[in-house]
């Protein structure tokens, strides 16, 4: 009799990579395949139910990650070998694996046969658990591809970046970070790795965790927050950026962050607030030199020289008179002489511009500062007055408006380019996070469904053979669309953008983009209906590339079926998509044509709407969004081009 297979547990929360796994583990004929799950808590579950021989593991996964779950799993099953299979690559990231008691760490990029090997001789292995884990990394160097290269490139710009990076997993635990980062914490980054982002925050409201939940329940796509760094050797304060990197189905697999040192901004601001404050007190104790004080009811009580030589007044003559006598007569009949004692009783103290007047009549302006006087027992004894004559200075101060205008308008311009840089910087960043994450996914489901179907054709299944080969057509439509939007989205922002323009016959277009969007969605329904004679003025290529990101933006972001109507409206034919979802939420409608703007997080570059739009443009016509009506509850995406007469058309 022969002896048992061993037992695996595979938990991934991607269900296409569970799929992938568990089939080429049956066709090994090695292994029995007893459970699946998509995070931590289903992995010690499952550990407990089957005491596998080996658990491969997946290490960033929704509500608990891989390293979180790992004790969990060996304590109730301590027997079995558990493998981390992650598409992280770090060298901190194995060595914390080690130190919680995983047999193996094996990146996502290892051929699928060598994966295979590597977990027989795991299962085989009878020495102490205690041993060194094992990390089973990509290729050989004479098996380097081109992505090989760019992804290396990519860790070198990772690496020397000047601004602090860092992955997480979806619950925060950090799993690669730049020596920026590690500078900014002032930890090493082998000590990093592993570690719980929250830990090394001040954060007692809890904006990390609750972005993180944010981020995995698919509401929100970059957030920022600024935060105080625990245990750095200086005060330091930081501005994060966290942008989720989702697969085509929208999950997220792990978090992209950047943090930039905010320290000296923050420093800088609060100098400038002190500094203004020490120039106000300057201003009201130097240059303000008329000086005396009132009784509770307004009447004078002191006078001073300075006070004197403004006013006119001697001490003799003014000292038990209400201070309403240097108001002018409407300011007296007003009562706004006993409003400012109100409102310096009320605030503390009350300051204000305006005109007074001398014993001789004759009116100066005034700057005025009262302030409420209390004793030491807190009651209310009088106020104090402080008075300067500006008169010859007031016109040096509307010459001084005129130029702090001017000022004002500069400062608003630098703070809206600073604006336009900052959004820049995580434009860019969610680009190379998106753009890293789109190549990679359908690459490998090529690489490893062809070379599935190549060595295993006869032993597969007629659904595996169907699944395997949807998913190959799939990733190949995804790849082609996803080249064709980068370069044109590059050519539209250098300028670089040429068009071959001549009469084309719409519905001969609409066709051929509805065969090609059919081919990535072959069991959705696109019904078209419009007269066959509209003539357009058109690229044929860009205006198919048009209506196909159309088409596929309706059946990514909205439900089936969809409907395509086309007419002419005087002298411009109008081409309507809707389909049969609830339609763009209001808070998204602004943003839709913009660059990156993902919608629903369904996956995609966030470039196709932006093509659209600038594709539509550059054929001297539109494209908008209709909000929803009673007979289009979805709303419909408009594309508006110019009518051209009939004639000689471009038929292909």
């Amino acid at each position: 009799m022969s002896a048992a297979l061993p037992t695996i547990v595979i938990v991934d929360d991607a269900p296409e990579v569970r799929q992938l796994m568990r089939t080429r583990l049956r066709l090994s004929g090695r292994f029995e395949v007893v459970g699946e799950g998509a995070d931590g808590h289903e992995a010690i579950d499952l550990a407990a139910r089957h005491k596998p021989s080996l658990l491969l593991l997946d290490v960033s996964m929704p509500k608990v990650d891989g390293l979180e779950a790992l004790p969990g799993i060996l304590g109730v099953s301590p027997r079995t070998r558990v493998v981390l299979f992650s598409g992280f690559e770090e060298h901190g990231l194995v060595q914390q694996a080690h130190e919680l008691g995983a047999a193996a760490f094996v990146e996502k990029s290892v051929p699928i046969d060598s994966l295979i090997g590597r977990l027989l001789d795991i299962a085989d292995d009878s020495r102490s658990p205690e041993r060194p884990v094992d990390s089973e990394g990509a290729a050989p160097p004479g098996d380097a591809s081109v992505l090989d290269e760019h992804l290396e490139r990519f860790r070198e710009v990772f690496d020397e970046a000047a601004i602090g990076m860092a992955t997480m997993t979806l619950t925060g635990r950090l799993v690669r970070v730049n020596r920026a980062l590690a500078g900014l914490v002032d930890r090493p980054e082998g000590d990093l790795v592993g570690e719980q982002y929250v830990r090394l925050v001040d954060d007692p409201d809890g904006v990390v965790q609750r972005t993180l939940e944010r981020i995995r329940s698919r509401r929100v796509d970059v957030v920022h927050f600024e935060h105080d760094i625990t245990g750095a050797a200086t005060p330091r304060k930081v501005r994060a950026t966290l942008a989720p990197v989702r697969d085509s189905a929208g999950r997220a697999l792990y978090v992209f962050m950047q943090l930039q040192d905010v320290t000296s901004e923050h420093a800088a601001l609060e100098q400038l607030r002190r500094s203004e404050e020490r120039f106000r007190l300057l201003v009201e104790t130097v240059e303000d030199y008329a000086i005396f004080m009132l009784d509770p009811g307004g009447h004078i009580v002191s006078w001073n020289a300075g006070a004197q030589r403004s006013k006119l007044y001697t001490a003799d003559q003014i000292i038990g008179k209400h201070f309403r006598v240097f108001y002018p007569p409407e300011l007296q009949a007003s009562r706004h002489p006993e409003f400012e004692l109100e409102a310096a009783l009320r605030d503390g103290h009350y300051e204000e511009e305006g005109w007074r007047i001398r014993r001789d009549g004759s009116r100066f302006w005034a700057s005025v500062v009262i302030t409420a006087v209390f004793n030491d027992a807190g009651v209310h004894i009088g106020f104090a007055k402080v008075t300067r004559d500006t008169t010859q200075r007031r016109r040096l101060e509307q010459e001084r408006e005129s130029a702090l205008q001017a000022l004002a308008q500069a400062n608003r311009e630098l703070e809206s380019l600073n604006g336009r840089l900052r959004q820049t910087a995580d434009d860019q960043a969610e680009f190379l996070a998106v753009t890293a994450h789109e190549l990679r996914t359908p690459i490998g489901l090529l690489s490893g469904s062809a070379e599935t179907l190549s060595r295993h054709a006869d032993e597969l299944t007629g659904e595996e053979r169907e699944e395997l080969l949807a998913a190959m057509a799939s990733s190949s439509a995804r790849l082609r669309r996803l080249v064709a939007d980068l370069l044109t989205a590059a050519k539209l922002q250098s300028s670089e953008f040429e068009m071959k323009r001549q009469p084309t016959r719409l519905s001969s277009v609409l066709t051929d983009a509805v065969t090609t969007v059919r081919s990535s969605y072959p069991g959705a329904e696109l019904r078209v209906a419009g007269p066959s004679d509209l003539v357009v003025s058109a690229d044929r290529d860009r205006l198919a590339q048009t209506l196909e990101n159309l088409l596929l933006n309706a059946l990514r972001h909205g439900e089936p079926p969809v409907a395509v109507t086309f007419s002419a409206d005087h002298d411009m034919v109008r081409v309507r998509v809707c389909d049969s979802g609830t339609g763009v939420a209001p808070e998204m409608r602004s943003r839709l044509f913009e660059r990156f703007t993902s919608g629903q997080a369904r996956g995609g570059t966030g470039l196709g709407l932006y093509i659209v739009r600038q594709l539509a443009r550059a054929h001297h016509g539109e494209a908008f969004y209709e909000p929803p009506t009673p007979s289009d509850p979805a709303g419909a995406f408009v594309l508006e081009l110019p009518l051209t007469a009939a004639g000689p058309h471009d038929e292909n």
